[in-house]
This record gives C-alpha cells, structure tokens and sequence, in this order.
C-alpha cells in the first residue's frame, strides 16, 4: 500500500510503510516538463512505486531519476525505471557516476559537480556535495531553488508510519530512532567528521522551507535552524568522544 501527498508545488511524496522495518520508504515525483523521480526506490517495490507514480504521471515521461548515494533503497530499481522511461537519465554525484554507475546503470548517468543546477522546466535543483552525510563517498543532496525544497535523503530519519509533513520538531523523533537503531546491527547511521557542522552549515544557509525525507515526516518551518540543530544531535549520537591533547 502506498500513501501520495502533495508537500509543495507539484512535489509529491510517495510512501510506502515497511512494517518488518517499522520505517517508511519515501520517494519524490517533481512535475516538470522533465519530471523528476528522486529515489528508484527499492528492487522489490518497483511494482508498487510504478503503479503509485502512474497515477501522477505516464512513466513513460520521466525524464531524471535522482538520488543522494548508492544504497538500494536509493537506487536498487533505477534499472528497472530507465527501462520503463527510455528518454530517463540518472542524476547523481560526479564521484557517484564515477564509481557506481559507470557499471550498475543500464545507461550512462549525468553527473553534478557541486553547487551544479539541474534545470528541469519551471524548476531547477542546485546540487549539494555532501561526503559522507548521510553516508557514502558519493552523498551528495538536490535543492529546489523555486519553492526551496531540500531533498535531503536519510537526513532527519524518523522510524514509525508517521504523517507525511509536519511543523512540528523532527529531532526529538530522529534521535529516538537513532538511538534504536544503535541497539540493533544498524548502528553508526552517519560517520560524524571533521566535515559534517560544515556541510550542515552550507545547507542550512540555503534557507529551506521544507526537508523531504527519505523516512519519515517532511518537515516545514525553520529549516535553516533544524539542519543547524541537526550538528548537535549527531556529534552527541557519534561524535569523537576521545580527549585531544
């Protein structure tokens, strides 16, 4: 079963809840005269997220699929969608179009350079290079500039079928998955580094107005200070905790 809602203009939010995982898997669907897809989503719900997006769109048209890092929920059925959509084109990190998609897409991929803007028609996504945050090498993170949406993958994970977009804090639910998933043999979700306040920074100076997450709730309202608030809760999570002499 899956739930669509529509979070900003012509951005949709495609959920599908795993109860096994206790966690939803969302994906993006921008109307545009090149519609985006951001996230292929898993193999195995490729049937499921097709017939979800056909009730948006014809499949057929979709134009770029996106996603921040390769992970199989992010990209496990990009295959599957380029051979529906024979004009798609996956949209990706220059590292991640190097490393992985160079042999795992049927086709090859556009590669984004940081701070790199991605024009689709009356929308248009500035590239975000972002190493290791969430995590991967090739993590990188799309910004739509029109209505400020941050297309911000695993970042803000909130397990639980939850609403799809709220004004109210996302940290405090965040942190509880966070500190459930470090019980289990899921823990150490984001490598923290020397790097990561910066890159936090750098997209809360964007100003969003909304964060769509990957799992769990979008959020709308002060962006800016949640991905600021975000630093505090992953150094507490996984940072160094070693003395520095």
């Amino acid at each position: 079963m899956y739930k669509i809602n529509e979070i900003a203009p012509d951005l949709y939010r495609i959920s599908i809840f795993a109860p096994q995982f206790n966690i939803q898997f969302n994906h993006f669907l921008i109307k545009d005269d090149e519609p985006l897809l951001y996230h292929a989503g898993l193999k195995g719900m490729f049937p499921l997220l097709h017939e979800a997006v056909k009730t948006l769109i014809d499949p057929k048209k979709i134009k770029w699929v996106g996603f921040s890092h390769y992970e199989v929920d992010e990209c496990g059925a990009l295959n599957e969608w380029l051979q529906v959509a024979p004009n798609a084109q996956a949209v990706c990190s220059t590292v991640g179009t190097i490393i992985n998609m160079s042999d795992f897409a049927i086709r090859p991929s556009k590669p984004l350079q940081h701070n790199e803007v991605l024009t689709t028609g009356k929308y248009s996504y500035r590239f975000m290079r972002t190493p290791h945050l969430p995590h991967g090498w090739d993590a990188g993170v799309m910004f739509e500039q029109t209505n400020r949406t941050l297309l911000c993958s695993d970042l803000f994970h909130q397990n639980g079928d939850v609403t799809h977009l709220t004004d109210v804090d996302i940290l405090e639910g965040h942190k509880k998955s966070m500190l459930e998933l470090e019980k289990s043999p899921l823990m150490d979700y984001v490598p923290y580094n020397h790097n990561t306040a910066g890159l936090l920074k750098e997209l809360a100076d964007l100003n969003p107005k909304t964060l769509a997450t990957m799992h769990g709730s979008s959020f709308y309202g002060d962006c800016s200070k949640a991905l600021l608030d975000l630093d505090g809760v992953m150094k507490d999570l996984w940072g160094d905790k070693t003395n520095n002499f």
